[in-house]
């Protein structure tokens, strides 16, 4: 497997796939680094040759936010929300949906399992 910036990619793919598992590189940033680098898309990532393999390193370190440091900058614009008590910010703080999704019947992934309530003993006569 070649370790492009410090991450293990898959050296059975091809680079344009394998690129993918670098986290802040997707679709569009894959093909474009491949493609400054000068080197063919579909090349299986095993078959790299050791100078291409830092040609890609140097480029995502030069010019793209990745991993460690994207995560960091992603915690650190929520923080910000927070702190400025902003609606989103209020949202993160809940664990609710951030982009107006609707809460009655969905968001299970942001609000976790259900958590059953005792209905309201009905009233006879």
């Amino acid at each position: 497997m070649p370790r492009i910036v410090g991450i293990d990619v898959p050296d059975r793919k091809p680079i344009r796939y394998a690129l993918r598992y670098i986290h802040g590189i997707g679709p569009r940033f894959a093909e474009e680094i491949l493609e400054r680098a000068g080197i063919d898309p579909m090349k299986r990532a095993s078959d790299l040759a050791e100078n291409e393999v830092a040609q890609i390193a140097a480029l995502i370190d030069a010019e793209y936010l990745v991993e460690g440091a994207l995560r960091r900058q992603v915690q650190q614009n929520v923080a910000r929300l927070r702190d400025i008590r902003s609606y989103r910010g209020e949202r993160h703080r809940r664990g609710l949906p951030t982009r107006g999704q609707r809460t009655k019947s969905n968001a299970r992934t942001r609000k976790g399992r259900k958590k059953t309530v005792a209905g309201k003993k009905g009233v006879k006569g």
